[in-house]
């Protein structure tokens, strides 16, 4: 079998969430995140769980640095807890939440580990929500403030920074469908927050940069590779639409300051809230893109479509071709490479970094404490070679971040799906490094792989 190899300086690193991990919900002057109240709502989660102590990694954060250096990598992706840095979601810093990732930060370091921190991962502080969320434009504001209050405290020990993680994803799963936080259900809130978040993320751009000019900020995307249904002209042009929508509704604003094309009659800039003067306003001329995938989507057209799109996605997690994992999303690695080689295409060869891509698989330690998850390690070998004929055909990919670190708060899911190469006991917070993980540690050691 042929060696997969990466390219000299290549990050390895694995990628974790505030709210999914840290715990302490309460602890040294944090406050109530919309994920914290979403939790407690009855019915919300799956399983009833909350995120309250979630792996406890407010507490037993050496324990997972030290995972991450027996994983031999070299870059940890975190984020920050907006409601741990302001507890209202303005005004002053809470010197207790930044002295907790400064600890972060500085082990990191000694570690020989990149920090590589996003801002946004979906726990808006609770006071912010009842203000108006993501709808009301003086979020975006709001979020520059808090950006430029954490950059202000790491930014000398931290050089590459994450404004969102996946906008397209907490705006429809919060504000349309309401399966996540808020729990909205309303069509002209989601438009509105899209179009508050793309001020958000011009506005973080430029208060970090005017900070510290030296810094490398881009966001993570989340995105799939839109195929349409079938050979109908129409279902291609479907798929392109829910392309721009999914894919590049957060990256055409910053990169061109325009909305892609991608509601059928014309995109919806009224019930958007756009103004004058806006498409200056989202400009972010990233240096690097981050992108998340999972899966596949299968597009079909729908032109009676209620939200305008003429579309609609028949797979949304993934085709009925490829494997599945205990989430049920289909395993097919060549939509990660396709996805890279198109936005590398279409952007002029930006820096990308993959800053998620995983799966689920429930497997748990054996009579030996062994966790001996092979369908992990195989779906990694996929994506990985997939990542590396990306990079052949021309992209710039400088990292790849598996999802997960640790098995960890599965949004709505509660803790039903493991994506972890560490497992967690929940009940007792024990962590166990699993096989997959040990296959990873060596995959990052040597910069390769046998295929």
């Amino acid at each position: 079998m042929a060696r997969v190899e990466f390219p000299k300086g290549f990050h390895w690193g694995v990628a974790t969430a505030s709210y999914q991990i840290e715990g302490a919900w309460q602890e040294d002057g944090k406050g109530e995140s919309i994920w914290d109240r979403f939790a407690h709502t009855p019915g919300k989660i799956q399983t009833g769980e909350t995120g309250d102590v979630a792996c406890d990694s407010y507490h037993r954060w050496r324990d997972d640095v030290a995972h991450l250096v027996d994983m031999n990598l070299t870059s940890y992706r975190f984020s920050v807890a907006w409601p741990r840095i302001q507890p209202d979601g303005r005004g002053p810093a809470n010197a207790k939440g930044l002295d907790y990732y400064a600890r972060l930060v500085d082990a990191l370091l000694e570690a020989g580990i990149r920090p590589f921190p996003t801002l946004y991962h979906w726990d808006l502080p609770q006071a912010l929500d009842e203000a108006g969320g993501w709808p009301e434009r003086d979020t975006a504001e709001r979020f520059a403030d808090y950006a430029s209050i954490v950059v202000r405290a790491l930014g000398d020990r931290v050089s590459d920074w994450m404004l969102f993680n996946e906008p397209s994803v907490f705006t429809t799963l919060g504000y349309v469908l309401g399966v996540h936080a808020p729990g909205v259900q309303d069509l002209d809130a989601f438009l509105r927050a899209t179009h508050t978040v793309n001020l958000a993320q011009g506005a973080g751009f430029r208060a970090l940069r005017s900070i510290r000019p030296d810094l490398r900020i881009g966001s993570a995307f989340n995105m799939s590779a839109c195929e349409p249904a079938s050979d109908d002209p129409a279902d291609a042009e479907a798929a392109e639409r829910w392309h721009r929508l999914l894919n590049v509704w957060f990256v055409e604003t910053a990169l061109h300051g325009r909305y892609p094309d991608a509601f059928a009659a014309g995109n919806p800039y009224d019930r958007m809230g756009v103004r004058d003067g806006d498409m200056e306003l989202v400009k972010a001329p990233l240096d690097f893109l981050g992108i998340n995938l999972y899966n596949r989507t299968i597009v079909k057209a729908l032109p009676d479509d209620p939200n305008g799109l003429g579309a609609f996605p028949s797979g949304a997690t993934g085709g009925s071709e490829g494997p599945r994992t205990d989430f049920d999303w289909e395993v097919w690695p060549d939509a990660l490479h396709d996805v890279l080689v198109r936005i590398t295409r279409d952007y002029g060869r930006p820096v990308l970094e993959v800053t998620e891509n995983g799966c689920s698989y429930a497997d748990g330690p054996d009579a030996k404490g062994v966790v001996n998850d092979t369908r992990r390690i195989e779906f990694f070998r996929g994506y990985l070679a997939a990542v590396a004929r990306a990079i052949e055909a021309g992209a710039d990919v400088r990292g790849y971040h598996a999802w997960s670190l640790m098995d960890n708060f599965e949004w709505a899911e509660g803790f039903s799906q493991r994506f972890g190469f560490v497992h967690v006991d929940f009940g007792t917070g024990q962590r166990t490094l699993k096989e997959s993980g040990r296959w990873y540690g060596r995959v990052a050691g040597e910069n390769g792989f046998e295929g």
